[in-house]
């Protein structure tokens, strides 16, 4: 089994990749057992080529992470990549506000300098730095809403691991 893991560290949308002895239908149906279990911490859907877990809506908050996992065959057996994220309508919500950032930056910067160029001044060059405060602000929520979340990522990596009998960690965790 070869591992290639990204680990559980800050980063936008975490991920790893594990190369596993089994077939797709073995490790879908070992997922299926593990999401059956009356005490399972962990809810989600399998179907043969993709999975998603997630936290259960009692114990969901806005920044809960969920995991989907895709499997692929592979010569050896079943080639599994794993991609930790947020809900989607949080993500979508956040790449919505980065484009308005990124298109008002655009904007201002062609308005701006087109107006240097011709000698005249240009005062709406600085909504750059406000935009730049906007964009920071922006990524230190989501990187204290993941943080927020860390101990269900970790809930989702533990079941992942407990169900399918596959290690996520690499040599350095």
């Amino acid at each position: 089994m070869v591992q290639k893991v990204n680990k559980l560290k800050y980063q936008i949308r975490p991920r790893f990749e594990i190369e596993a002895d089994m077939t797709m239908d073995e490790l879908a149906e070992k997922l299926k057992k593990g999401l059956g279990q009356i005490d399972s911490p962990v809810k989600g859907q399998v179907h043969p080529t993709y999975a998603s877990l997630r936290i259960p809506r009692k114990d969901q908050h806005y920044w809960s992470p969920q995991l989907s996992l895709t499997m692929d065959e592979f010569e050896k057996g079943c080639l599994i990549r794993g991609m930790y994220g947020p809900n989607p309508q949080v993500w979508t919500m956040f790449v919505f506000f980065y484009a308005i950032i990124a298109f008002a930056v655009m904007v201002i910067a062609i308005v701006g300098f087109s107006n240097r160029s011709l000698g005249n001044a240009a005062p709406i060059l600085w909504l750059l730095p406000v935009l730049l405060l906007i964009f920071s602000s922006l990524y230190a929520t989501s990187y204290f809403g993941q943080k927020k979340g860390e101990d269900q990522m970790h809930t989702l990596k533990d079941f992942f691991e407990s169900s399918t009998g596959l290690s996520t960690r690499s040599d350095t965790d």
